[in-house]
């Protein structure tokens, strides 16, 4: 779920201006003023600065409810500028143009943006449209308004044709990768011109629509701007899908003259049960916007009371949220399976808050968000709320890079891809799928990091969001701390340990491009396959490569550990009779009179392992792991199980398998390992070298079980070795 974003105090939702509506900018000539005289005008002195212009009270009122100790002058003179410079234009209603940045800075004080911001959106279409030069603006009024006006002029200056949009949209990150504000700008004076947008040809309003669509609103989706996102979502909606706009308006308007209110009698609820428990908390009804309703509808059909809105209940303290959680799963049903912590784990955008909803008793569920004010102010407002990221007086880096601590991850990705894509389509192509993706998880590596990525990310896309293009050398991973090929898709919260080679000419695999999600992983992995021609095609999937279908060398470790070239012996089975030599194995006693039990060997099982048996020909009682994949099958074939336990003996049989990069030594090393260890080799397999990897495989005499979880640590420190593990085959049944 994502925050809904109308005023919280509102009783309803607020139908978007109709399509047919107000008026847009038209084409706008320059406007001639005399610089000098106005640059004197707007540095008047003392007395002047306590007259604010009644033009802008609005816009001061909606700063000071935010910013209560703002310096109000620079508004002040940057509204004189404003206003002169765009002195003689107007827009196509008929309105003087100053009414447009006027709208666009009121959209940004009422969500809290700061005085440097309101200063640029005041004057964001001067030097574009007027003889205001960007010397005067940082002469005036510093270098952060004047990178900032200079960052929207660069993307007003590209037309918003079809042919345009992907050089449009690459500049438009380039800018906003240096500065957040940018982009806020832009967002709020495209949300003021889709409000006036009815004047213009329907088509005109298709195609603005769409692009708004399909690129601005999941930049205000990324940049946590819900309060912008979700206008432009229903001023999209109205133009695009009339008809369907126009029956939600009308489900809206049937449910607000239902005679009950069922959220308002929740909400009563839920205040006495938190005004009971001592909790000081502020319960608000936040009606669904327009798309929201659409989408509830589409998912659900019939819509009762509840689906029209959710309660938002505003506590002081991070520990009040969790306060608030538990006396509502207390004192009422709680739906589990709607819980969702976005406090401990905040989304890609800033978004924290907790989700819940409740059952009521005659089955309407009532969802709950549960938050602080301040989290509030960030679910509303994003990156805007944050105010200026910079510290006032820093210098930038000798490197000319803008360091920006508000800037998101997602953000700080798609900058290093739009860098590398070879050409504007498939920047755009990809812009457009990467936005396409409407959830971002996050996965943790070993260092305590973390990964954000789109929703059916891999672990191709993890390897490359870590490394980069040195992920072509990746050549597995862990999962949760298990092996797991490079195509596992990951989940919210796994964690990840990425397996990386030691070749420095390593290649990616072309099958790669299957499993990879993000443009960042395919864009590196198509780069190298075009400078690399005939190569790449037969890469294995990570940890899949080399694990079925290798002719395996076997033989007894010699000497120094080198694997012989003759055959093993075959491995005995413990337990079992008819044996020439009879290896020493942990005894195992079966619940049926005079059968013999014999260790099988697809899990060779060891005390004090579950174990389970099934009978097969000669009276002998095989002994499985309980999660041996054979006891399932067999399970499944109506096989009859035979109870069996451990005797008293502690010797064992384990068959393991290392895992390993390779390198020179490494099988002397391992054998070294574990026979200081005290444990005998059996015999010993060791496959063909795959993607820089070796796998081994030991059938290992253990004088006592219990020293199994020693020996395997061992042998994982052996430089080389990222895993061991209990042989698991997939052994057909007897």
């Amino acid at each position: 779920m994502s925050a809904e974003a109308t005023n919280p105090a509102t009783p309803g939702p607020v139908a978007p201006t109709a399509p047919s509506a107000p008026p847009v900018v038209r084409k706008k000539s320059r406007a001639r003023i005399d610089l000098r005289r106005l640059g004197r005008a707007a540095l008047l002195g003392p007395a002047a600065r306590g007259r604010l212009p009644d033009a802008i009270g609005h816009v001061v009122e909606a700063h000071r409810a935010h910013h209560p100790d703002a310096d109000l002058e620079p508004l002040r003179r940057a509204y004189v500028l404003a206003e002169s410079s765009h002195r003689g234009q107007m827009r196509k209603s008929g309105e003087p143009y100053i009414t447009h940045p006027l709208a666009v800075t009121l959209i940004l004080a009422e969500l809290g943006a700061e005085t440097t911001t309101l200063t640029a959106s005041l004057l964001h279409d001067t030097v574009e449209d007027t003889d205001v030069t960007l010397d005067q603006v940082r002469e005036q009024f510093g270098e952060e308004v004047r990178y900032l006006v200079d960052g929207v002029t660069k993307l007003e200056k590209v037309d918003y044709g079809a042919a345009a949009e992907p050089e449009t949209f690459r500049k438009m990150l380039v800018a906003t990768g240096s500065d957040v504000r940018v982009m806020s700008i832009k967002l709020a004076d495209r949300l003021h011109n889709m409000r006036t947008l009815g004047v213009m040809r329907p088509e005109k309003q298709a195609r603005i629509a769409k692009v708004t669509r399909d690129v601005l609103i999941p930049l205000a989706e990324r940049l946590g701007v819900q309060a912008l996102k979700t206008e432009l979502e229903d001023l999209v909606f109205a133009i695009l899908h009339p008809e369907e706009y126009d029956r939600t308006r009308e489900l809206i308007a049937e449910n607000a003259g239902r005679p009950d209110d069922t959220l308002a009698e929740v909400a009563d609820e839920v205040r006495g049960v938190l005004r009971e428990a001592g909790i000081p908390a502020e319960v608000l009804i936040r009606p669904r916007h327009f798309v929201s309703v659409h989408r509830v509808s589409r998912k659900r059909g019939q819509l009762r009371g509840a689906d029209f809105g959710r309660l938002l209940v505003l506590v002081g303290e991070d520990a009040d949220c969790y306060g608030v959680l538990g006396e509502l799963h207390t004192c009422m049903t709680p739906v589990v399976s709607e819980f969702k912590d976005f406090i401990a784990v905040p989304k890609f955008n800033l978004y924290q808050s907790l989700h819940t909803a409740v059952a009521r008793a005659d089955g309407q569920v009532v969802e709950v968000l549960i938050r602080t004010h301040q989290m509030h102010k960030v679910a509303e407002a994003g990156v805007v709320a944050l105010g200026n990221p910079y510290a006032p007086g820093a210098d930038d880096p000798a490197d000319g890079e803008r360091a920006d601590p508000t800037r998101p991850g997602w953000l700080s990705r798609l900058l290093d891809w739009q860098r590398a894509a070879p050409d504007p389509d498939t920047f755009w192509s990809t812009l457009r799928e990467d936005l396409a993706q409407d959830r971002e998880i996050t996965v943790f590596r070993p260092d305590g990091g973390t990964l954000g990525l789109p929703e059916g990310a891999s672990c191709v896309d993890a390897a490359y969001a870590q490394y980069g293009e040195d992920a072509h050398a990746c050549i597995g991973a862990r999962v949760n701390g298990r092996l797991a090929t490079l195509s596992t898709v990951l989940r919210d919260g796994d964690s990840v340990q990425l397996l990386m080679g030691q070749d420095p000419a390593s290649e990616p695999s072309r099958e790669w491009l299957e499993h990879a999600h993000t443009p960042a992983a395919r864009i590196a992995i198509q780069r190298w396959l075009a400078t690399h021609p005939g190569s790449g095609g037969d890469g294995e999937d990570g940890a899949d490569a080399g694990y079925g279908g290798v002719e395996a060398v076997q033989g007894r470790p010699e000497g120094a550990g080198s694997a012989g070239s003759g055959p093993a012996p075959r491995p005995a089975e413990a337990g079992g009779s008819g044996s020439a030599a009879r290896p020493r194995g942990a005894d195992v006693l079966a619940d049926r009179p005079g059968a013999a039990a014999r260790l099988a060997g697809c899990c060779t099982p060891v005390p004090p392992d579950a174990i389970t048996g099934f009978a097969v020909r000669g009276g002998v009682v095989t002994v499985h792991r309980q999660e041996c994949a054979a006891v399932a099958h067999m399970k499944s074939r109506g096989r009859a199980e035979v109870g069996v336990r451990w005797g008293d003996t502690t010797e064992c049989r384990v068959t393991l398998v290392a895992e390993s990069f390779g390198r020179p030594h490494l099988l002397a090393d391992l054998t070294e390992a574990i026979a200081l260890e005290g444990a005998e080799i059996v015999s010993a397999t060791v496959e063909p070298p795959s993607q820089q990897r070796v796998r081994h495989t030991y059938t290992l005499q253990l004088a006592d079980a219990a020293h199994l979880p020693a020996l395997m640590r061992a042998m994982r420190n052996v430089a080389g070795v990222y895993d061991v593990s209990r042989a698991q085959h997939q052994a057909p049944a007897p």
